[in-house]
């Protein structure tokens, strides 16, 4: 009842500026990532109500000589039929998906995937998130089986299939001496349909309001 997601929000996306100018220019022209070690499972990533952060993403990936020039890309998002790790039936839900997982991966004597520090991070923030993103992308393969199963036997489908996932991240240590809040603590977005991404645009520079002088 309350797991559809109506409200439109910003969501941010940190790239090189070529690739930001390509997708304002033509919107559908969308590769998504499908990393072994996405933190959501596959799909277009954006920080939520984030342009910091998402400039900051940017900018480490270009003093690593992996971007030319950072940039950040603004999106218009419907989150839709979210699997939500901000709500508990959610983080609920994802367990489930993670045993039987571990069965499987029990019953043909393969070990399962970890989560794995980055080598330059200092906070042993566990950035590199194979667990995760295999136990994710598990449940969305299992539902859209379920789904596909059921649309052949009864010509339609009860089964719902999400369009993004959605979670809150503490990392990079914390904001102040003693602190619990972390420097690069964010609300992460993936989206899996596209057709939840309702826009792309170019952040306007915040001017100082109100004008004085």
């Amino acid at each position: 009842m309350y797991d559809f997601r109506p409200n439109i929000i910003i969501g941010f996306h940190g790239c090189d500026l070529d690739i930001r100018n390509k997708l304002v220019n033509n919107p559908d022209n969308i590769e998504i990532s499908k990393k072994p070690y996405d933190w959501l499972g596959h799909g277009m990533y954006f920080w939520e109500n984030n342009y910091t952060r998402a400039m900051e993403w940017a900018t480490e990936r270009a003093a690593e000589g992996k971007i030319k020039t950072p940039a950040v890309l603004g999106a218009v998002l419907q989150l839709g039929q979210c699997c939500d790790f901000l709500d508990s039936k959610f983080t609920n839900l994802i367990n489930h998906y993670y045993l039987l997982m571990e069965s499987e991966y029990t019953k043909a004597g393969k070990p399962l995937p970890k989560n794995i520090d980055s080598p330059d991070d200092l906070y042993e923030d566990k950035l590199i998130r194979k667990l995760d993103c295999a136990t994710i992308e598990h449940m969305h393969k299992t539902i859209l089986n379920t789904y596909k199963e059921e649309l052949a036997t009864n010509g339609f489908s009860d089964t719902i299939i999400f369009d993004s996932t959605r979670g809150a991240f503490s990392e990079g240590g914390p904001a102040f001496s003693g602190a619990g809040i972390s420097r690069k603590s964010h609300i992460q977005v993936c989206i899996r349909n596209m057709n939840s991404i309702k826009g792309f645009f170019i952040p306007r520079e915040e001017i100082p309001f109100p004008a004085i002088g």
